[in-house]
């Protein structure tokens, strides 16, 4: 990967980020009977020329993250500063320009692309939005740029969605983000809907784009492989905080959370003597639902190094460890150390009793999954 800049030149900056959906219930007049917590307090920044992994189980609500990093989904509170602008205050006009800056791909290339339009009108649909497509000769010129930076013909401008594969349409989504000539792309598991084969060839598309374009990545997946191999930095999530961040080799060689070690754990290596004897460790239960989030730590009722206190009272503060380095773990210096064994966990069933103190008795509004 590129090199990241150095630590002061931030494009972004997520300061306690919240997006909390209300449950509504009723037939005549709708009232709020409790809330899904989606995103719940994230706190993090991106480097200008960087690109920032973000990781985590279906639900844990990165994708509604990246999303509301974009405005594309409204936020509860906190502040996405993008290139020193408070972009959550912006409205109107002013948004409109901002988000010229910031662009989307999206996870399925084919629902994002609308198939009565051609290649050529997706992608000039966005330059004529933002002034970029006055002049009909420089338009033809951009779009073969355009085509030609993500290695498809000049003949797919007539054609339309359903006539490509499936790279070829993320390519084309690629290439309607880079039309407008954004400083950052979010990329939402730009590759899990592809063939493993072609997974490869849009990454390092990715990555090549990066370095001629000088572009700054918001990468979400859940493939672990794919984000170590792009990513200069990563952020690990959990029902819908952020647990660790550590620059990509650091996060790998040495996860200092209970969940990031169980995460890594589960990715198989190919050496049958490594893969039995290194360390195992299988969750309990499900990820809890949003919006019956647990008290105290969210992973608690999940953790096989809980302790009788703190863990299921205090909620964990993301604190930096080492350099670059934080973890949101009252004993992440003890597990780390070996001061602390793991355990056998029981799966608890989050009852009402345990709902989170600003939601009274909630309704049954199904798992993480089915919400997110």
């Amino acid at each position: 990967m590129t090199h990241a800049v150095p630590e002061q030149e931030v494009l972004l900056e997520v300061n306690d980020l919240k997006v909390h959906f209300p449950i509504k219930r009723g037939i005549v007049f709708d009232r709020t009977v409790g809330y899904v917590y989606a995103v719940d307090g994230v706190d993090l920044a991106i480097r200008k020329g960087e690109t920032y992994g973000l990781v985590g189980e279906s639900g844990c609500g990165k994708s509604t993250l990246g999303r509301a990093i974009l405005r594309l989904t409204e936020l509860t509170n906190g502040n996405v500063v993008f290139d020193g602008t408070d972009v959550a205050g912006l409205k109107g006009e002013d948004l409109r320009k901002a988000r010229r800056r910031m662009q989307m791909v999206f996870q399925d290339p084919m629902s994002s692309l609308d198939p009565r339009q051609s290649v050529e009108s997706i992608l000039t649909e966005g330059m004529r939005a933002h002034g970029l497509a006055s002049d009909k000769e420089a338009t033809a010129k951009r779009l073969r740029e355009l085509l030609a930076a993500v290695g498809l013909p000049e003949s797919s401008l007539r054609k339309y969605p359903h006539e490509f594969s499936g790279g070829q349409r993320q390519r084309i989504g690629i290439a309607r983000a880079l039309a407008v000539e954004p400083d950052l792309i979010v990329a939402d598991e730009p590759v899990s809907a592809l063939d493993v084969s072609v997974q490869a060839q849009v990454v390092n598309l990715l990555e090549d784009l990066q370095e001629k374009l000088g572009l700054t990545y918001l990468v979400i997946a859940h493939d672990l492989a794919v984000v170590r191999h792009i990513s200069d930095r990563i952020g690990v999530m959990y029902l819908g905080s952020l647990v660790e961040e550590a620059d990509a080799d650091a996060l790998y060689e040495n996860p200092l959370h209970p969940y990031t070690r169980a995460l890594l754990s589960a990715i198989p290596v190919p050496d049958p003597v490594v893969e039995d004897s290194r360390e195992q460790i299988l969750l309990a239960g499900d990820l809890p639902s949003p919006a019956r989030p647990p008290s105290g730590c969210r992973f608690h009722t999940r953790c096989p190094w809980k302790q009788q206190s703190l863990c299921d009272t205090d909620r964990p503060q993301l604190r930096e460890i080492g350099a670059g380095h934080r973890v949101a773990c009252h004993y992440a210096e003890d597990i780390r150390d070996g001061r602390i064994k793991p355990h056998e966990v029981k799966a608890e069933l989050v009852d009402a009793g345990d709902l989170n103190p600003d939601v009274g008795g909630l309704p049954d509004v199904g798992s993480a999954a089915e919400i997110l």
